[in-house]
């Protein structure tokens, strides 16, 4: 088994290649903060450990890589936007086999939101995967603004060995209103 120490991120490409149009650009600017290095904490980006995979790949080429890195993962930040499609692309595959065959703990990444108190409103933007199990109580996630210190935060926080008060026990896990407040965020 690989040793699990990178953070593996999900997002919908939006069916298209420009990355302005895409939600690519959450990741690369989630790349930049984490190189940043104003952190205690820099994670390891799952994505840099396993060969590229081209536009061009074939569909079982693409979902090895993913597996591959999903393998070596110990948590999953799934960035979500207005633009998150219920049913498009890779990102539902890359949930249902985070949740179901690896259990790692989720970490949900609203783009546009200050501070999420509660995400069950948010649940029409959930992709398909996400959605049913939250809904069955099987993804074990944490919902947080899509903004630099709550990101580190749950990424340092929460992962597949984590013990305590840092295991996830409920898909509707939020940050209370004085960390919001703490980070100047509310």
């Amino acid at each position: 088994m690989a040793y699990r120490n990178g953070t593996y991120i999900a997002f919908d490409g939006n069916a298209t290649a420009n990355q302005t149009q895409s939600d690519i650009k959450y990741y690369r600017l989630l790349q930049a903060w984490n190189q940043r290095g104003n952190h205690i904490l820099t994670f390891s980006d799952s994505h840099q450990k396993t060969y590229q995979v081209r536009d061009s790949s074939s569909m079982s080429t693409l979902q090895h890589r993913l597996l591959e890195r999903l393998r070596s993962s110990k948590n999953m930040v799934v960035i979500i936007s207005e633009d998150t499609a219920w049913d498009r692309g890779m990102l539902n595959f890359e949930i249902s086999k985070a949740v179901d065959d690896y259990k790692l703990p989720l970490i949900i990444a609203y783009a546009g939101y200050e501070y999420i108190l509660n995400p069950r409103q948010l649940s029409t933007l959930w992709p398909k995967a996400l959605s049913e199990r939250i809904k069955n109580g099987s993804a074990m996630c944490i919902h947080i603004p899509f903004k630099e210190q709550a990101v580190m935060a749950a990424i340092s926080q929460f992962s597949v060995h984590s013990t305590g008060n840092n295991i996830l026990t409920s898909p509707y896990t939020y940050y209370s209103e004085d960390t919001y407040i703490k980070w100047g965020y509310k």
